[in-house]
């Protein structure tokens, strides 16, 4: 293994697979961990997972992976749109990261068209669906000595 990637999901992706499967697929948060799992498998890294409805987890679960990880990939969920928080975890750890949403949140509600993410992200998956993950995976690998 070359390194650990932090795999971050926000609220409510804990929901996948019963949530709006019609914008969300029918891929369970199981499911997304065990593909994030086995693309960075493929690119010689490892993965550890969270999932949170609470933003100071996410937050702490990012301030730790300075520790031991060499990548996050995020999915923020709804925090994307609303937490400056976030964002300051994200370029306070200094760790390249991708963010990632299932669905083309340019194709759905106005309000979920701005990302506080969106300009200091390392890679941004968005709209291919929880394939977008190892996509991500993929991407952030190939910037990483």
């Amino acid at each position: 293994m070359t390194g650990r990637i932090l795999l971050v999901n926000g609220p409510n992706l804990n929901l996948l697979g019963s949530r709006e499967p019609d914008v969300y697929g029918t891929a369970t948060l199981t499911d997304v961990e065990d593909l994030t799992r086995a693309a960075a498998a493929e690119v010689g890294f490892d993965v550890r997972a969270i999932q949170s409805n609470h933003e100071g987890v996410l937050i702490d679960a990012i301030h730790a992976a300075r520790e031991d990880c060499v990548a996050i990939v995020i999915n923020p969920g709804g925090l994307t749109h609303t937490s400056v928080s976030l964002r300051d975890a994200l370029t306070g750890v200094a760790l390249p990261f991708a963010e990632v949403h299932i669905s083309d949140v340019y194709a759905r509600e106005e309000f979920r068209h701005h990302s506080y993410l969106h300009d200091v992200a390392t890679v941004r998956v968005i709209g291919e669906g929880v394939e977008g993950y190892a996509s991500a995976v993929r991407q952030l690998a190939a910037l990483i000595p």
